[in-house]
This record gives C-alpha cells, structure tokens and sequence, in this order.
C-alpha cells in the first residue's frame, strides 16, 4: 500500500511526496487508519520506525477537515513528551507535512523565556508538542487552555514514567475534556506502564512492531 491510497488530503499527500515517504512503516499502516477513524491507540514502537508520522499524518489530516467548517483559535491537540530535544524533532515534523495546510504548530518547554511562547499562542495555535513542566506552568497562568482538545498523544510514554511524570500524566488528563481521542505510544510495555495506559484509553486499539 502507498500513501496515494489514503483517503487524507491532497496537500498532505503532497508533502509526503516531497519528503519522499512513498509507503507507510508498519506502525504507519496499523495506526493511521485507526487514528483517522478517531480510535484510542495504544503503540508499542521503538524510535526509528516512523512513529511520530503514524499520529501526526491522521492527526493534520483531521484537524484541516475540521477547520473547513469552523473558525477559532483554540488548542485541539496536545502532544505530551518526556524532553525538550523531543518536543523540538516532533515539532519540525509536524511542519513539514502541515505545508500548506492551515493547521499550525508550536513546541513549548523550559529553559528559555516563555514570552516568546506565550505571544505565538496568543496568535492562534492548533497543536502543542510540550513538555510538562512548562505547559502546566502556562496552564497555571492562564495562557493555556485545554478545554477544546481533541486529541492527545503520549510519546515516549515510558521514558516520562521512567523520569517521574505520572502525577504529571495524571494532571493533564484533569484539564482535558473527558470525550477525547487519546493515542499512548511507547518504546516497552510492563505493568506499570499498561497500568497507566489503560487508565487513559478507551477501547484502545493495541498495535505492537
């Protein structure tokens, strides 16, 4: 199968080609279909084999049919990860295949100065790939707000477990609304990870490569 095949949007399509992706990975194939079908995932994927397209070509792909038929400023997906290098390269990615497309993206983390950050969201932002400490920080403060996300990824889900993130985890599903799409990748899976995971899918379709 080739990504001509998908039913996702012709600038999507566009850009995928231009990267030169011509057929999906197998956490590709398994997951886009049920991402665009609006399914929970839970993903059990090493890095390297193509995971961050597998959410961000049906997540763009959902958010441009939506913004067709409403107007507004609000957050729709939060993309939660356990580092600052990770929310820059899921970032990027998400910019490169949103091309041409009205769908915008931003990184928010500490170490640098959010006003930077807190003026970009103030223009209008559709999906935030962040790290925790310095979204709840601008939640807090009244900057962000999650009330109309619609997705939410979890990557790297074990590693934020490993680095003492699940209260962290915890917290932001309090701020979400309780009708959500909710994708958990991750490079391993034991108990305490399924744990958690289960705790926040629903109905999750399981894909492991």
């Amino acid at each position: 199968m080739k990504y001509e095949a998908y039913n996702i949007s012709p600038e999507l399509k566009r850009n995928l080609d231009t990267q030169g992706f011509i057929r999906p990975t197998d956490i590709q194939f398994k997951s886009i279909p049920a991402i665009l079908k609006g399914e929970d995932v839970l993903a059990i994927a090493q890095t390297g084999t193509g995971k961050t397209a597998a959410f961000a070509i049906p997540i763009i792909d959902r958010l441009q049919r939506s913004k067709k038929h409403r107007s507004g400023d609000a957050i729709r997906c939060v993309v939660m990860v356990p580092t600052r290098e990770l929310a820059i390269q899921i970032t990027r990615a998400f910019e490169e295949l949103a091309k041409s497309t009205k769908v915008r993206v931003m990184s928010i983390f500490g170490g640098v100065e959010q006003d930077p950050q807190i003026a970009k969201l103030a223009k209008g932002v559709d999906v935030i790939v962040t790290t925790p400490g310095r979204m709840f920080d601008l939640v807090s403060q009244g900057f962000i707000l999650l009330d109309n996300v619609e997705t939410v990824v979890l990557d790297e889900a074990d590693h934020m477990l490993n680095l003492g993130f699940i209260k962290d985890i915890q917290d932001l599903v309090k701020f979400l609304p309780k009708k959500r799409q909710t994708l958990f990748f991750s490079a391993t899976i034991d108990e305490k990870i399924k744990k958690v995971a289960y705790s926040l899918v629903h109905k999750a379709i399981r894909i492991q490569v």
